[in-house]
């Protein structure tokens, strides 16, 4: 999985770098918030793991902006912190973060968070997988939709995307409905 390291601590990125290299990640580092956001942004990170405090953008802000993106797939955030007590992971949590970790971070509770995230964005996956799955009918082509009822495909599309049709006929349909159509009416 690709990873996001949000840091401005060299000695930290360094040991996530190694634990999540480790476990198999894929890491991509940022020394600071404002180039975490512009990494982010310009690419696909499953997970970010960013520090509270941090100049340009904090922790909290780049969280915020983050869910603030409309990302068809989702990111889960781990928030690490010098700052303890249940007022600042109600903080984090309310930023949109998914879990919160206190600095230094313990090697083993780092391991089973990451094992949760790793969960979580397996299920998500095989949830939008699912999502991905239309019901259509095998003879008329209808789609059943959100309510239970059959729609034509056209307009189930074009009810949730900016596409449009322009209709026409394939050769194999002309071979072997239109023709045959033709010569029946001319017969």
């Amino acid at each position: 999985m690709k990873v996001l390291i949000a840091d401005d601590d060299g000695v930290s990125r360094a040991l996530l770098r190694a634990h999540l290299e480790k476990a198999g990640h894929e890491v991509v580092e940022a020394t600071n918030g404002r180039s975490a956001w512009q990494t982010f942004r310009n690419g696909s990170f499953p997970l970010v793991i960013s520090d509270w405090m941090m100049p340009e953008v904090d922790g909290l802000e780049l969280c915020r902006m983050m869910r603030a993106e409309d990302r068809r797939l989702y990111t889960y955030v781990i928030l690490l912190t010098a700052l303890g007590g249940r007022g600042s992971y109600l903080e984090g949590m309310r930023a949109g973060a998914d879990d919160f970790l206190s600095k230094p971070f313990d090697a083993e509770m780092f391991r089973s968070r990451l094992h949760v995230a790793e969960r979580i964005l397996k299920l998500q996956s095989e949830v939008s997988q699912l999502q991905a799955l239309l019901p259509i009918c095998s003879y008329c082509k209808k789609i059943r939709g959100e309510s239970g009822s059959w729609v034509p495909v056209e307009a189930y599309i074009a009810a949730r995307t900016d596409t449009r049709f322009s209709h026409g006929i394939c050769s194999d349909c002309y071979r072997d409905e239109v023709l045959p159509e033709l010569a029946r009416h001319r017969g």
